[in-house]
């Protein structure tokens, strides 16, 4: 059976994002933005294993395209925190280029099942 890479890399990043979660809750006493990063951070490969589980190609991929969005906000509410100081620089570029990364890997296979090169944004532009 061949790999999955998008589906390893999604939940190693659930498991980054339920640390950094703990990380928010526990040292910083942040309980809103974290709540809102865990939720649409576990959601990506929540999402990809029911994509893996559909009954269609199209329940295929709708499933990752919402994977897709739900790693689009994930980096908001990475952004958020950092602007706000709740993680640090070194911290959101860590955990930022790992949701970048899923992100561009997201948009590669959507791009490539719909046949369609210009119809998402590809990266995060930050």
């Amino acid at each position: 059976m061949k790999e999955n890479i998008i589906r390893h890399k999604s939940f190693d990043f659930a498991v980054r994002i339920v640390n950094l979660y703990k990380y928010l809750t526990e040292t910083k006493k942040e309980y809103v933005l974290s709540k809102q990063v865990l939720r649409s951070g576990t959601s990506i490969g929540a999402n990809i294993e029911e994509s893996i589980g559909g009954r269609s190609d199209k329940e295929f991929l709708f499933k990752l395209e919402i994977s897709y969005k739900e790693a689009r906000e994930t980096i908001y509410w990475l952004k958020l925190l950092k602007a706000t100081d709740y993680i640090s620089s070194n911290e959101f570029d860590s955990i930022f280029n790992e949701a970048d990364e899923v992100c561009r890997i997201l948009a590669k296979i959507i791009l490539t099942l719909k046949g369609n090169k210009n119809s998402l944004k590809v990266t995060a532009d930050f």
